[in-house]
């Protein structure tokens, strides 16, 4: 471990919830470093937890430990777990999904059961409604500042029992690059995609091209049109789209200036499409 702390919730800052979460913490050790990824997911939004931890956790050092929770099954029978990633950062949070882009991009080598008769807040017992405070940043607390090994968490759990969200990859298919919206840029409104930019360089599209795109949802057309794929936003003129390639290497589509999400009332996830098409222009017309 490296005394690390990262934090991620649906709790907003408008009260005191996450105040409390660093006060358990410093409880734990005073000198423990403590960080915010977010706390703006939207309320009980597993998936763009999901996608934020793994859009994170990579540029982190080893044994930083982030606790995540999105909680909508708090006190029902879902279990909360900590989980070691291949890139060996730990992760702990309710197995209800969050772990599902961490372990489809990462890899998760295992995971372990808390056990609260250890690993939970003195005195906490009869809450059920904020194991945010009580168990997950209790134990990830413990966990950074060594004050327990991994080992002391609790009982492991086969990784192929966690629960995951549908996830799938891009593809190309009849000239056409097939994907997915996985999240917003959302100060910006950028859509970020699940294609990734070697799967355009796979069908010889460079920058400069032209591409048809389409969005869909549940199988219903949303947007339609061409536009450039460019390396920043100077290659597009004030209020015009562009298709580039973000920050996590994968294609993204924006306005120029302009929120594309706001602009055509697009959202995120697995029912949300979207299509690439890129004709091969005849020698001289570019």
């Amino acid at each position: 471990m490296n005394n690390s702390l990262v934090l991620q919730t649906d709790f907003g800052l408008s009260d005191g919830a996450v105040s409390a979460m660093y006060g358990v913490a410093i409880s734990v050790q005073q000198n423990l470093s403590i960080f915010d990824l977010t706390h703006d997911i939207p309320q009980f939004n597993i998936w763009e937890a999901s996608y934020r931890l793994y859009q994170t956790i990579s540029y982190w050092p080893e044994g930083t430990v982030f606790v995540s929770v999105v909680d909508p099954g708090v006190g029902t029978e879902r279990l909360s777990v900590v989980a070691r990633t291949k890139s060996n950062h730990y992760i702990v949070t309710p197995d209800n999904g969050t772990l599902t882009h961490i372990d489809h991009h990462i890899g998760i080598v295992e995971a372990r059961v808390i056990d609260e008769e250890v690993n939970r807040l003195p005195k906490s017992g009869e809450s059920y409604t904020f194991h945010g405070r009580d168990v997950y940043v209790y134990t990830g607390a413990r966990l950074a500042s060594a004050k327990i090994p991994y080992e002391n968490v609790g009982p492991m759990v086969k990784v192929d029992e966690l629960v995951r969200l549908s996830i799938h990859d891009a593809i190309m298919e009849n000239q056409q690059i097939n994907g997915t919206i996985d999240i917003l840029d959302v100060r910006f409104g950028n859509l970020w995609t699940n294609i990734h930019k070697e799967l355009l360089r796979d069908t010889g599209i460079q920058y400069g091209d032209q591409l048809e795109v389409t969005i869909t949802h549940n199988g219903n057309q949303v947007y339609r049109n061409n536009m450039s794929f460019g390396r920043s936003f100077a290659d597009s003129r004030l209020g015009e789209p562009l298709v580039y390639v973000n920050s996590v290497d994968n294609l993204a589509i924006a306005l120029n200036q302009g929120s594309f999400a706001q602009a055509y009332n697009i959202r995120t996830g697995s029912n949300w499409k979207i299509h690439l098409t890129y004709s091969q222009q005849e020698e001289g017309e570019k």
